[in-house]
């Protein structure tokens, strides 16, 4: 597996290894659970992994990832930390047990220091959150509402959305204040990655 044109960061050997084991995994257990589609499996790298990757900074804290599903983008965000010796605690939220069981198991056999709970995200413990992320999990004003009482008030929310994202952002103006930036996807010209910050209820 090699980093495509676009990612302009430096990834070690072991990080890629890494990153092709993980992605092994994910196509042994997508044969018994639905972690990803399968339209979307033989071109799983880019579509799943390097998508992930792109919304990793070099953030430090804590990283929340919500509705983790098969580890995209927590299991990659936590392969490329741990890669670059970055001091990020990363917490993944999956309340699927068969889902939770396969996050653990990257866990245990890419010796990845990430967390899981399977906890609902209401039901979840308040986080101070320097990142709060999701991929493909609800709605941007359910987001919020499941995102606001785990965030730090510094804190950034990275949303991965579709094309529709503008009319998600204007259908949550309605209830939300917040700031954002939109970066149109690396892997998808129609999708875009949400950074939001300063969230209030209105």
């Amino acid at each position: 597996m090699q980093p495509p044109d676009w990612y302009g960061r430096d990834v070690s050997r072991e990080t890629l290894a890494k990153l092709e084991d993980y992605a092994a995994l994910l196509r042994k257990w997508t044969a018994k659970i639905n972690l990803v589609s399968k339209a979307s499996e033989s071109d799983l790298e880019m579509r799943h992994i390097w998508d992930s990757a792109q919304i990793y900074g070099r953030e430090e804290g804590q990283w929340l990832d919500l509705g983790s599903g098969g580890g995209l983008p927590g299991v990659v965000i936590g392969i490329l930390a741990q890669g670059e010796g970055q001091n990020l605690v990363v917490k993944l939220v999956e309340s699927d047990q068969r889902k939770a069981t396969f996050l653990r198991t990257c866990a245990r056999e890419l010796d990845l220091p990430i967390e899981i709970s399977t906890q609902r995200v209401e039901d979840l413990e308040r986080h101070s959150a320097n990142v709060v992320s999701a991929r493909a999990l609800a709605p941007l004003h359910v987001l919020l509402n499941f995102a606001a009482p785990h965030l730090a008030s510094n804190g950034t929310c990275i949303f991965m959305k579709g094309a529709a994202w503008q009319e998600e952002i204007a259908h949550a103006q309605k209830n939300w204040r917040f700031s954002y930036e939109a970066t149109t996807s690396k892997t998808n010209e129609k999708a875009a990655v949400l950074r939001i910050k300063d969230i209030e209820r209105v």
